[in-house]
């Protein structure tokens, strides 16, 4: 949240200077309220057909410094439980499209070393690891994960993926899903910040099959929708002025144009492109999906985007 919160920061300095810079007086597209040069929603965020991207990104000189083959670039695709299933490979497809972008690596045409796939509903804590790995055992959601799998497993096929993991697999749910999978994943991670360490049955299960055993410290609820609500919403509440709070009247979010429904958050992905031959991290940084379901009002339907992209 931090890191997005920073990126719109930026990105309205950045456009409202712009703005200011091109107006007469600084007043065309700029908010000058609190004593900088900020732009409006209408400057710093991008529309395109019913998809807005908060912020507007310039691809023009996104590019990796040195050649394709000099870095590892590893995905970790985090799929939220208030997205439905059916999906996923929509989400796979925008998320890879978006890190490309980045990147420089064309429109979609990405190769990943390595892709992490994070499922809702699945952790890893307990007072101990033995408590965790037992609990962790009935999480999830085993046929909705097979599902998803089988798609990665096309991409993994086709060259886009050079390997595939999974996080926080326990050592039961793990060992099903061995059992289901044509490709076994080459990664476990799991975050042990509330257990002592990973259990030895899964160090055992891992050693067996030749799955590596990765740590992590990423957050199980990495974007709940309350506080994207929160940092999309009213600048009077420290938000980006995005969303409309609920009891602005309609005149006044119509001249502010900002969007009004239930924001429902889809998907993350969190990429990092590091050189090998160096030690470096040349990029790293996320994004992020999420569903605006309006207001049963038929202009509000019309107006606004029914996704946005962070």
């Amino acid at each position: 949240m931090n890191s997005l919160r920073s990126s719109f920061t930026a990105a309205q300095q950045e456009y409202g200077t712009e703005a200011q810079t091109q107006a007469n007086g600084g007043k065309n597209g700029v908010d000058q309220s609190n004593g900088c040069a900020t732009a409006t929603t209408a400057v710093w965020t991008a529309r395109e057909d019913d998809t807005l991207y908060i912020p507007r990104i310039d691809w023009t000189n996104a590019t990796l410094q040195d050649d394709r083959e000099q870095y590892e670039i590893t995905l970790k695709m985090f799929f939220l439980h208030t997205a439905p299933v059916a999906q996923r490979q929509a989400y796979i497809t925008q998320a890879l499209e978006l890190v490309s972008k980045e990147l420089g690596c064309g429109n979609g045409n990405l190769t990943v070393d390595l892709l992490i796939v994070s499922f809702p509903g699945i952790s890893f804590e307990g007072d101990c690891e033995w408590e965790a790995d037992k609990k962790n055992a009935r999480m999830g959601n085993d046929a909705d994960e097979l599902s998803t799998w089988a798609t990665l497993e096309s991409l993994h096929q086709q060259g886009r993926i050079g390997r595939l993991g999974i996080a926080e697999f326990g050592t039961d749910k793990l060992q099903r899903f061995l059992e289901k999978v044509q490709t076994r994943p080459a990664v476990d991670q799991i975050n042990v910040k509330n257990c002592c360490s990973v259990p030895p049955p899964l160090i055992q299960l891992a050693k067996k099959e030749g799955i590596e055993l990765l740590t992590h410290s990423d957050c199980t609820d990495i974007l709940p929708s309350g506080t994207l609500r929160e940092l999309l919403g009213p600048k009077e509440k420290g938000g980006a002025d995005i969303l409309t709070g609920s009891t602005e009247d309609t005149a006044a979010q119509e001249q502010r144009g900002l969007l009004r429904g239930d924001l429902l958050p889809e998907w993350v992905v969190k990429y990092t492109a590091f050189i090998k031959d160096r030690g470096v991290i040349e990029n790293k940084g996320y994004f992020a999906g999420a569903e605006l379901a309006d207001e049963n009002d038929a202009t509000t339907a019309q107006r606004d985007p029914k996704r946005v992209k962070v």
